[in-house]
């Protein structure tokens, strides 16, 4: 009986323990560490989201960084669940040259990227071999580069689009001279150059506003949304496509509205 007894008992903590790792598997696989850069990454997840999924039982952990490289080796090498702070021709080229099974998941909102200056109020204020400074990385140099040209103010090659630097210009009346930099560096050095196309993540961190103190910016037919990425093995992860459903809430929508006044535009 006795002998009996103990094999009960130990089938019970055999029981428990099992019940007690299942929970604790449970409550990694509701836990979600996500990657951004500050602005408005963070205020729309900690504002918004994460209240939205804690309903779900869905914990998110956010991880900031300030540059556009770290967060996507960070996702790659699984330091991080996710992350939010890049444009899909961003994430394509980088993952193509780093060898990386990166994809994104949907898309969130558009940061017009846009002209600034300290100096001058409007483009025909720019006089002939004033600086520009612009994002030294490939697609937001490109996306400047571009912003410049629909502008009148340069003409690039054919065919460079995303991936044209300064050697692509063709035409340039004004004779315009362009400083590479960080983009995080741009909204720091605007005093010292004539003017600066900034990304809006960093402008608006910068008390920059794309809606009142841009010289030109994008507008809501831009390509260039933020989206929401991941490994491409956790593309269909349940608990990453409840991310994805409260990324795009109407909630969402309505914060971004609200809160950036047209300098952060919904893309859904």
């Amino acid at each position: 009986m006795r002998k009996s007894l103990n094999i009960i008992t130990v089938l019970l903590i055999a029981v428990i323990v099992l019940t007690a790792c299942g929970k604790k598997e449970a409550s990694i696989e509701k836990k979600i560490v996500i990657g951004v850069t500050p602005v408005p990454h963070t205020a729309i997840l900690n504002n918004v989201v994460k209240p939205i999924l804690a309903k779900e039982g869905i914990i998110i952990e956010i991880k900031e960084f300030t540059d556009y490289v770290t967060p996507n080796l960070a996702l790659a090498d699984g330091s991080i669940d996710a992350n939010y702070f890049q444009h899909i021709p961003y994430l394509n080229n980088f993952k193509e040259k780093r060898g990386l099974d990166l994809t994104e998941v949907t898309k969130v909102h558009i940061p017009p990227t846009a002209l600034y200056s300290d100096k001058i109020d409007s483009l025909d204020k720019l006089s002939k071999g004033d600086l520009v400074a612009i994002p030294n990385d490939a697609t937001n140099e490109g996306r400047a580069l571009l912003l410049l040209e629909r502008a009148g103010l340069i003409k690039l090659a054919e065919d460079v689009e995303l991936v044209a630097t300064p050697a692509d210009i063709v035409d340039n009346p004004k004779k315009l001279e362009f400083k590479e930099l960080e983009a995080a560096q741009l909204p720091r050095i605007l005093q010292d150059v004539d003017a600066a196309v900034i990304t809006a993540n960093y402008a608006i961190e910068a008390g920059l506003k794309p809606a009142e103190d841009a010289i030109i910016k994008e507008d809501a037919t831009s390509p260039y949304a933020n989206v929401l990425a991941v490994r491409t093995e956790d593309k269909d992860n349940p608990t990453i496509k409840k991310l994805a459903e409260a990324l795009n809430s109407q909630e969402v929508k309505e914060f971004i509205i609200e809160k950036y006044q047209g300098n952060i535009i919904p893309a859904f």
